[in-house]
This record gives structure tokens, C-alpha cells and sequence, in this order.
């Protein structure tokens, strides 16, 4: 890993009360999809959803509070603010990054916004260990960011199935130079520019923009431009490229291989595709959490997946944690981390 590496100080989460159930996605799609398929097929006990106040910049200031306030670090420790909420906020062409250091006093940072759609954090892990790698006065890095895209869901289209499990929340992750510990190891990313525009929001863009006849559907057009093109070129490449940069990630982890995970922190999609990737792997289900409780929160479920698996013991010291993620674009990640204190080896 060269002379410095990057440990992850500690991570932050805002999850917000309003929940929809399995039973309300059903009503949505208009029976189309019964209460008891979203629940078997899709993956979705319930999920969240956002409240009053819950936007995506305020759900990233609440997650890196929480961070802040977990870890016990000072606001004007942090030198770089790398955030990955989404491009759906409270006012567009405002910088996310800028404004959460304002909210939390990170006077001595700067900011960025990062965008890899649900493999943002994976992305950003790279970016921030890179970072704090190779830059002598970067000492500490925060990811934060919030998630809220399922606003864009019409639950009537049928094609949009495998969206309708997304949820919303906001997550942190701390991240310090030479910090002993929780080190983050290698990381593998990938692309696909076939499918850059097989999904997407349709209208309210320079392409289409928004009329006075259109608005209603604008904000109900999160949709598959291209449903055929996108299904086929998922069947052909999604699961190889998602081996693939698991593997990939564990070779730059030091030659790590697949019987070397000790936790999956996997982000939600359908159950079976979920059961068949554990048991790929070798692993047991008790070696990652299934997210039907929360649904999809993009690429917030890293975060959530790290949260939930120290709460339940599964992430203990000398775990290897791999994250993984997909996202529409499409790009496929995953990064390896080191729970614990650093081994030699390692650092």
C-alpha cells in the first residue's frame, strides 16, 4: 500500500421514520404486483421513505452529524468534504458538499460533489484512500451524502420493477490518514457506456424539457428508455462484471481471494439474484444482511451494510469487509476493507 493508508474513522446514518410497506408498493402498482411478490421476489418487507425536512442535502447534514457525533471528531479536522447524494435536491445547480460543510462547521475543508449513481460510495472510497495516499496535507476525508430517487417512481410501469424498491437516507463515512485501523484495501470499478442512456430521468433535462403539459409526468419519469437493449446487455455482462470486480478488488487487496470475505456488504436487489451471489461466493447468509427492512437507498446501502453489520456482531476485528455495488449507467464496484486494527501486511 505504499508508505500511508486510510482507515475508515467511523460512519454516520440518518434513516428517516416514514416507512411503505409491501403491502403499499402492491396498492401502487395497482395490484399488478400482489403483496406477497414484493415481499418473496422483490425483496421488500418495507422501506423508507422520505418525511417533512428529509431532503437530500439535510439527509447527508444529519448523516455526517451523526458521524461527527459517533466519532467525536472536531468539524474543523476535516480537510476534504467528498460528497456522494444525488443530483435530485433541493435546489439544482447548488453544490451538496459546500453546503454540509456549512451545516457542520467544516470551515477548513473543501468540497466536492461526486456522482456514480448507486456506486457512489465504492467510487468515493477510491477517490478519498487515494487522496489521503498521495496528498501530504489531506488528513481526513468525509463521504456523506443523501438518497431520495425513488420520488421518481411510477409504480405503474411496469418495466420499473427492479426500481421499486428504492428507499431513502443519508450516510458518512470518516476517513483519516495512517489511522491504524479499519483500513481500506483495494477497490475495482467498471463501465459500461452501452447503457449510459437505457435509464434515466426522461423530462425535466435540456432533451425534454418541462411544459406546462408535462410537469405531472416529469416527476413520475424515472424509466427505462430502452427496456429491451438494457435487459439483454444485463443478462449478458451485469453478473460477470460484478464477479469480476470483486475478484479484481481482492487482488489488489494484497492477493486476497473470494474464500477470504468475511462480510458482503451487498446493496439491495431481488431476493433470489441476492441468495444465488452469497452462495456463489461461498458465504453464508449470516455473513451480509439482506436490506428488506430499508430497500434500496442507493449508494447508501454501503454505509447501512457497514452499520448494520457491526450492530449485529458480524463485522468483528480482522473482518474483511467487501462492499459491492451497481449502478444505473452502468457501472459496477466494489472495494475491500480491513476491519480492526491494521495488519502490517496491510498498511
Amino acid at each position: 500500500m505504499g508508505a500511508h493508508h486510510a482507515g475508515i474513522l467511523g460512519y454516520g446514518l440518518y434513516l428517516p421514520s416514514t416507512v411503505m410497506t409491501a403491502k403499499e408498493i402492491s396498492e401502487a402498482t395497482g395490484g399488478f404486483w400482489s403483496e406477497q411478490a414484493v415481499v418473496e421476489k422483490l425483496g421488500v418487507i418495507k422501506k423508507t421513505v422520505p418525511g417533512p425536512g428529509d431532503g437530500t442535502q439535510e439527509m447527508g447534514v444529519y448523516a455526517a452529524k451523526d458521524a461527527l457525533q459517533r466519532t467525536g471528531l472536531d468539524p474543523k479536522a476535516i480537510d476534504v468534504i467528498l460528497c456522494i447524494g444525488e443530483e435530485w435536491k433541493e435546489y439544482p445547480l447548488t453544490t451538496s458538499a459546500t453546503y454540509i460543510q456549512g451545516a457542520i462547521g467544516a470551515e477548513n475543508a473543501w468540497g466536492i460533489d461526486v456522482q456514480n449513481r448507486c456506486c457512489t460510495t465504492c467510487s468515493a472510497l477510491k477517490l478519498a484512500k487515494d487522496m489521503l495516499v498521495a496528498d501530504d496535507e489531506i488528513r481526513t476525508v468525509m463521504i456523506v451524502g443523501g438518497y431520495r430517487n425513488g420520488d421518481f417512481v411510477d409504480y405503474t410501469d411496469k418495466n420499473m420493477s427492479m426500481m421499486y424498491n428504492l428507499a431513502a437516507g443519508g450516510g458518512a463515512l470518516i476517513l483519516q490518514k495512517d489511522l491504524g485501523r479499519n483500513v481500506v484495501l483495494g477497490s475495482h470499478i467498471m463501465g459500461d457506456g452501452s447503457m449510459a442512456r437505457d435509464a434515466g430521468v426522461e423530462i425535466g433535462g435540456i432533451a425534454h424539457p418541462f411544459t406546462a403539459g408535462n410537469i405531472a409526468e416529469g416527476y413520475r419519469s424515472l424509466r427505462l428508455f430502452d427496456p429491451q437493449h438494457m435487459k439483454d446487455r444485463l443478462n449478458e455482462v451485469s453478473i460477470p462484471n460484478w464477479y469480476h470486480c470483486i475478484d479484481e478488488s481482492l487482488r489488489k487487496s494484497g492477493g486476497l481471494t473470494r474464500k477470504d470475505i468475511g462480510y458482503l456488504g451487498i446493496l439491495h436487489f431481488k431476493r433470489s439474484q441476492h441468495t444465488a451471489m452469497v452462495a456463489e461466493l461461498g458465504l453464508t447468509p449470516e455473513q451480509t444482511t439482506y436490506l428488506e427492512e430499508y430497500g434500496h437507498v442507493g449508494q447508501i446501502d454501503q454505509i447501512l451494510q457497514i452499520a448494520l453489520g457491526l450492530e449485529q456482531g458480524k463485522i468483528q476485528d480482522g473482518t474483511l469487509v467487501c462492499l459491492i455495488a451497481a449502478g444505473i449507467g452502468y457501472v459496477w464496484a466494489s472495494a475491500c476493507i480491513r476491519w480492526g486494527e491494521a495488519k502490517e501486511t496491510e498498511e
